[in-house]
C-alpha cells in the first residue's frame, strides 16, 4: 500500500518509470531535465488522446523541484486535462517520486503543459469535442 507524504495526486496516473544511473548526476540526483521529459511524455500520451490526434507542446509555465529524485526511485506522472480551447489544451501535470524500496510517495514537482493539436501538415486543428 502506498503511504502519499503530503496530500494525493491530481488527475490520473499517465506514465511510470524507474530513475536509473544514466538519469542522475554524480551525487546520485537525477537530472531536472530528465524529470521534465518524462512530464513532456506523459502530457504528449493524455493530450493526444483528448485530441484523437497529433499534439506538440506550446509551453511549460513555471516549474521548481520541491523534492530531489535519486536514483531507484520510481518517476509517476498525473495528468489532468484543465482546459480545452479551439486548437490548444492545458494539462496540469505532477511528478511523484515512490522511494526506492518504500512505499513512500513523495510530490518532487508540478507544472502547467500547453499542448496544441495539429493536423496532418503540421498546422494548428480544433480539438474535437468530447465524446
Amino acid at each position: 500500500m502506498v503511504h502519499y507524504a503530503e496530500g494525493r495526486p491530481l488527475g490520473d496516473l499517465t506514465l511510470r518509470t524507474l530513475a536509473m544511473p544514466s538519469d542522475a548526476n554524480a551525487a546520485g540526483d537525477i537530472f531536472g531535465g530528465w524529470v521534465m521529459a518524462q512530464m513532456d511524455l506523459a502530457c504528449g500520451i493524455r493530450a493526444a488522446e483528448r485530441a484523437k490526434g497529433r499534439v506538440v507542446t506550446a509551453a511549460v509555465k513555471e516549474m521548481s523541484f520541491a523534492k530531489p529524485m535519486k536514483i531507484g526511485d520510481t518517476l509517476c506522472i498525473y495528468t489532468h486535462v484543465e482546459r480545452v480551447g479551439r486548437t490548444s489544451m492545458t494539462l496540469k501535470v505532477e511528478a511523484w517520486a515512490q522511494r526506492y524500496l518504500s512505499d513512500l510517495m513523495e510530490k518532487v514537482t508540478h507544472a502547467d503543459f500547453v499542448m496544441v493539436a495539429l493536423d496532418g501538415e503540421g498546422k494548428p486543428k480544433a480539438v474535437p469535442a468530447e465524446g
